[in-house]
């Protein structure tokens, strides 16, 4: 048997549109309003596997790379500035920040902040 019709039997025999259930005992075609007895789709299953590389394709994402040169997280904590602002959970005097560019270019930058004693983070839009 081929695989088109191994699972035929989820689809409207006269226009193909998936069928959906309305009610316990019939399968209805909502497109053109066939319909097929639940009794002949009970028991029968089918079975997908999906990789990353399907979705990705299908979302026509690029394939992760990780980039060599790409700046390594505890590298940036290193380069982190501080600010005097008091920290609003613990009331430590100074705050670690960053900036970046999460929103459209004509917008201002968002501002991340972290508490170096109890690492609270919050940021705040520019």
């Amino acid at each position: 048997m081929a695989f088109w019709q191994a699972r035929d039997f989820l689809f409207c025999s006269v226009c193909g549109t998936l069928l959906s259930f309305d009610s316990l005992r019939y399968a209805s075609c909502p497109l053109c309003g066939f319909k097929r007895k639940a009794k002949e789709i009970e028991g029968k299953e089918t079975r997908y596997t999906v990789t990353d590389e399907d979705i990705r394709r299908e979302l026509k994402i690029e394939p992760f790379v990780i980039l060599e040169s790409a700046p390594k997280e505890e590298d940036t904590v290193a380069q982190r500035a501080t600010v005097n602002e008091t920290c609003p959970k613990c009331r430590n005097p100074q705050l670690e920040y960053y900036t970046k560019q999460l929103r459209s270019a004509d917008e201002g930058q968002t501002v991340f902040y972290e508490c170096p004693e109890c690492r609270h983070k919050f940021s705040v839009n520019t």
